[in-house]
Order: C-alpha cells, then structure tokens, then sequence
C-alpha cells in the first residue's frame, strides 16, 4: 500500500507542464516593480514576508503579524501563512471531518469563524511532509471570505472557491482560477 500511495504521489507531481522556468506565451509581461506568478516555482518555495500582513472580518482583527510565509507556485498568488501566535484562534474553531490533501505539502485541516463554523476561512497543515515543515503552526485564509491586507494595500482574492492566493498590485498572471484555465 505503501509503494501505491508513493506511485500516485509522485504521479501528481510530475503531472505539472509548467515549472516556472519558462514564461508561457499567454502570460503577461511584468511591469517594473512586478512579479510573473509564471515565474513562481514549482515545487513550490516558501518566501519570508517582513510586510504587515492582516485579516479581519467585519472590522474585527483575526491576524496580524510581520512574519508570514507566502508560498509562491507557478500559476498561483501568493498564499500567506500567519503564525498562529499572531492570530486570535479564539475566533476560530477546527471544522471537523474536513481535509484535503496537496501533493506538496500533505494534509490540510481547516477552520472556519465560530460565529459561522460551516464555511471554511482557513486550513492548515498539522503535520506538513519534511519540505514544508516551515507551515506548521500557521494558517492560511481565504481572501474570498474575509480582508486581507498586504502592507495596507487590500488584496483582491484569486478567482475560484477552491484557489486562496492574494493578489496584489504586483503581480501578473493570468492566474490560475481565471476562466478557461482548469486545463492548467
């Protein structure tokens, strides 16, 4: 069993054509100040981000912190990971029985706000595979649910239910989500 969970593991990570070492055509040219998403890795990489990252719902502060990771991924905004020493996890609550799983980091859980604990606004990774090991003990919010900032600036979320990367000023995509891109 073993051996098959590793097949199908390995499976999915080499079923990605784009790795971030060469623009596709339809992308679009970055702008000075700006970043490709295209040029994002993959394998994902975990960035250190020293900007005051924060969440809020309603006007009530979930997160704020200067010590988040961003993990980058071709195709993909940024997703931010706060520490949860810098989250209020009074607010939060566990969904359980909910999980998924990413072929790079392992087993997600996520959480949803205990005033409504049957929409997921973030997940985790209790115990991330070796190479992300750096997630553990962080979260990662949808900025389709809740306000994101990124040094003051608001971020736009990316498109789709499932996608949770934050979009900011400087970034180009296309993105993955957009219409016409769940062949990426």
């Amino acid at each position: 069993m073993q051996n098959n969970n590793e097949d199908r593991l390995q499976k999915s990570r080499d079923g990605w054509n784009n790795r971030g070492n060469t623009r596709p055509p339809f992308a679009i040219e970055p702008k000075k100040g700006q970043r490709s998403v295209w040029d994002f890795p993959r394998p994902p990489a975990i960035e250190k981000v020293e900007k005051v990252v924060m969440v809020s719902h309603q006007g009530k502060s979930i997160a704020e912190t200067q010590r988040a990771l961003a993990v980058l991924e071709t195709a993909s905004p940024p997703t931010y990971y706060i520490p949860q020493e810098d989250i209020d996890m009074e607010l939060l609550e566990q969904i359980l029985g909910k999980s998924s799983f990413c072929e790079w980091k392992g087993k997600a859980t996520y959480w949803a706000l205990k005033e409504n604990n049957s929409r997921a606004i973030a997940w985790s990774y209790t115990n991330p595979f070796p190479e992300f090991e750096d997630l553990k003990h962080h979260l990662a919010f949808y900025p389709q649910h809740l306000d994101c900032f990124v040094d003051g600036v608001e971020v736009k979320a990316q498109p789709g239910e499932f996608y949770a990367g934050w979009i900011t000023p400087d970034l180009t995509g296309p993105f993955k989500g957009d219409s016409g891109t769940g062949h990426w």
